[in-house]
């Protein structure tokens, strides 16, 4: 027999076995010399109250064994099988690799950008010595822009498919089973990495390819059927034809060239809805403080039990939702310019989230009227909107890495800032009135937004607190059309667009979610 309970609980009690087995047996009437075994389903923080607990929800076995324990996959050999090319690294291209590996086919990877380990000496550049290198960066390598992310693994769409076996895959990989049970599960930085290169190795030992360091520069069709890809290696400066009939296209939403390239080809895309703004940052004992509800002395006493307190948020400003997005806790802010006259600022967090800032992007929707002086531009008007405002912000810090940045009280009351609280981004910020750099039509209502998320959040609107621009990849701001059956573009049979990029993801979960959809598309011969 199976029962199905629900604990609410004290932060100090959620890991005591002993406790929840007294507590099951008090819910359920058990008899003191029942025998049972429990299975912990999924464990969330309510913060609601200033008595905060933990729900979980628990899966209670009388007489029988827990069946929780799922196959392990099985990968085919799959070293002569058919080929598909898959453009990308990242968790959509990543995941696409190994569910074709699964359906018998051969995935060949091809990511522009290094392998992890190369890619850190890439980041330290941009961080010590503002060197963006366009092909390994913080969104271009392996794993994508995830690897070097905060990790979070949560989507908000239950629709989207099997999110379960993408956490076992993360598991299976080396991922701590917990991200199982959390409500909202995150890996951590730090973790990230050696993750990313034991999905590599899978992907290798069971006869597929990986080639980094190696470019999209074309894509062959003929009849409007895919036929391969020009790949160029960017260590050797030479090209090569990669001949395949199916071709994953999962380049991220920063892969800015890609559209490019299929602009010059005719390949049909349309323009999506995106959004724009700074990343916010606070002292992490604040946020503490305010959404566990006690004040900063006791923090260090909850916090024994509690993780670093998250936020979300959410307003109406003058028609345009303005709202949180990717919010770090613990995190630190990182530079994720693509070329060397941009400045873009993200987030991430290590598996701990001890570090002593929370972060946050704040952004706006972009809407249509914004765009009119790029229209030119056609369907890329979006991401030309980005571009201009990331040289902007690039311009006004001193055409550096450093970040445009303003003390957010100053902002809300329209005042400059003599001096930037301490913060941590690396490369390091400049005082700059952000009224001055953002678009009316953006800092307007971020100046409206944040007026709000103060009532909301009593304390938010800190002399601590800074903000710093810009915010421009929340997601791309181009759509490549598929069809909904096949998956593979409204044009050209076998493309497959797939993931962030493409317009059908928005985070780690996802996409890779749409990396196995768009594998599963494609029908071994």
């Amino acid at each position: 027999m199976i029962e199905t309970v629900n604990l609410s609980v004290a932060p100090a009690d959620a890991h005591n076995s002993n406790f929840i087995r007294a507590t099951i047996i008090s819910k359920l009437s058990f008899a003191k010399n029942t025998q049972f075994t429990y299975h912990l389903v999924k464990r969330s923080i309510d913060a609601r109250s200033k008595n905060v607990r933990i729900n979980l929800l628990i899966e209670v076995y009388i007489g029988e064994t827990p069946s929780n324990t799922p196959s392990p996959i099985e990968y085919k050999n799959v070293k002569k099988s058919k080929e598909v090319i898959v453009v990308g690294a990242g968790p959509a291209g990543l995941f696409a690799a190994l569910q074709l590996i699964e359906n018998g086919l051969k995935p060949v990877v091809v990511e522009q950008g290094k392998n992890v380990k190369e890619r850190r000496r890439d980041l330290a550049a941009i961080n010590r010595n503002h060197i963006v290198n366009p092909h390994s960066n913080y969104c271009f390598g392996e794993g994508g822009a995830g690897t070097y992310s905060d990790g979070k693994l949560y989507t908000r769409s239950t629709k989207r498919g099997d999110v379960r076996k993408v956490l076992q895959t993360f598991i299976d990989h080396g991922a701590d089973p917990e991200i199982l049970v959390d409500a909202h599960p995150h890996i951590g930085t730090n973790k990230l990495p050696g993750i990313i290169e034991s999905i590599r190795e899978t992907i290798k030992v069971h006869g597929g390819e990986v080639l980094f360091n190696t470019q999209l520069k074309d894509i062959i069709i003929s009849n409007n059927q895919v036929k391969g890809i020009i790949a160029h290696n960017l260590e050797t400066d030479k090209s090569q034809e990669l001949l395949a009939d199916n071709l994953i296209l999962a380049t991220g939403h920063s892969a800015r060239n890609i559209f490019e390239l299929l602009h010059s080809k005719s390949i049909m895309m349309e323009a999506k809805t995106f959004a724009m703004g700074v990343r916010v940052e606070h002292p992490q004992t604040l946020i503490d403080a305010i959404q566990y509800h006690c004040n900063v002395k006791e923090v260090e006493k909850i916090r024994k039990h509690l993780p670093a307190a998250s936020y979300s948020l959410v307003h109406q400003a003058l028609g345009r939702g303005v709202y949180s997005f990717c919010n770090c806790p613990g995190g630190i802010i990182a530079p994720c310019a693509t070329q060397q006259e941009e400045v873009v600022t993200n987030g991430w967090s290590p598996s701990k989230r001890n570090n002593p800032y929370s972060n946050s992007g704040i952004v706006v929707t972009i809407e249509d009227e914004d765009l009119q002086a790029y229209k030119a531009h056609g369907v890329l008007s979006g991401l030309k909107y980005q571009q201009a405002l990331e040289k902007a912000a690039w311009e006004s810090a001193g055409k550096t890495q450093a970040a445009p940045a303003q003390k957010l009280i100053d902002f809300v009351s329209s005042k400059s800032s003599s001096h930037i609280p301490s913060n941590s981004y690396q490369p390091g910020t400049k005082a700059v009135d952000l009224h001055k750099l953002l678009p009316k039509e953006i800092s307007e209502r971020l100046q409206i937004g944040f007026k709000a998320f103060g009532i909301k959040m009593n304390g938010y609107l800190s002399e601590d607190a800074v903000i710093l621009g810009v915010e421009s990849r929340t997601s791309s701001p181009i759509r490549i059309p598929r069809n909904k059956e096949t998956l593979q573009h409204l044009q050209i049979k076998g493309l497959y667009p797939c993931g962030e990029g493409a317009g059908y993801a928005g985070g780690i979960a996802s996409a890779a979610i749409d990396g196995q959809k768009c594998a599963n598309a494609i029908t071994p011969s």
